[in-house]
């Protein structure tokens, strides 16, 4: 398959290099464009008031692969390929792997997941892969888990446009119970501020997030009870495999206001 790959941990990241290098090697033809230093958190952003470089990277990946740094951010450096570097559109636009777990409610500010729904709104279906840990270095179950994920969708292409959103527990091989499609559950933090003075006297300000509670998705969204939440599965080292979309139109809240009756002007 004709493959795109970003990332948001920048193009010298361990989890990208395994996952180009381990696709390149089974057979498929891949080109990287991903940021040239880590833009983690950034979530959909474009860069729209300076101009955006990418420079051809050698020596770093797999010798058959073109590989860009890109300035800008995820979500740039998949349009900047679809519509400036590459000859043709690829078949698969995949992010990752990402260090750090991308489940729950972290979707919607997350740079991986970002980059791979770029892919989708430009109607190509994208896969976001991460490895739950910012520490572990062992992407192998990760890159086995694409590599057989890939061999799927070409024996059985999706039926729609969607995003797969893939987090592989930080477990050995033999450790991983198996694979199970999700629902995106939900994940809160307590956001504190340290705040903190520079050498200069001036007061600033560090975020440093920390996760309060992992919990059902509220009410309402009309999701099938019997899936579990890939925050569920994932604490049962299961790797999950969630459907994502980028319409957020909730449909509840349609039938509800239009039952309203607006007298403007």
């Amino acid at each position: 398959m004709k493959l795109l790959i970003s990332n948001d941990d920048g193009i010298f990241a361990p989890g990208i290099r395994s996952l180009a290098n381990g696709l390149a090697a089974a057979g498929h033809d891949v080109t990287v464009v991903c940021p040239d230093r880590e833009r983690s958190a950034t979530g959909h952003g474009l860069t729209l008031h300076q101009p955006i470089r990418a420079e051809i990277i050698e020596s770093v990946f797999h010798p058959s692969i073109e590989a860009w740094a890109c300035s800008g951010t995820p979500s740039d450096c998949v349009k900047l390929a679809l519509w400036a570097l590459l000859d043709s559109p690829p078949e698969l636009v995949l992010s990752g792997i990402n260090q750090g777990a991308n489940l729950g409610t972290d979707v919607l500010y997350s740079g991986t997941v970002s980059a791979a729904m770029e892919g989708v709104i430009e109607r190509i279906p994208s896969i976001a892969i991460s490895l739950t840990s910012f520490t572990s270095k062992d992407f192998r179950p990760a890159v086995t888990f694409a590599k057989s994920l890939l061999t799927q969708l070409e024996k059985e292409p999706l039926s729609e446009l969607m995003l797969l959103n893939v987090n592989v527990p930080a477990v050995g091989l033999e450790e991983i119970s198996g694979v199970t499609i999700t629902r995106q559950g939900v994940r809160r933090y307590i956001d504190v501020f340290e705040k903190r003075v520079d050498p200069r006297g001036k007061i600033y300000y560090w975020l440093a997030g920390e996760l309060l509670e992992e919990i059902e998705p509220e009410e309402g969204l009309h999701l099938p009870q019997d899936i579990p939440t890939d925050v569920q599965a994932i604490r049962q080292n299961y790797i999950t495999v969630t459907p994502l979309q980028y319409n957020l139109t909730y449909a509840s809240g349609l039938h509800q206001l239009c039952k309203w009756e607006f007298n403007f002007p």
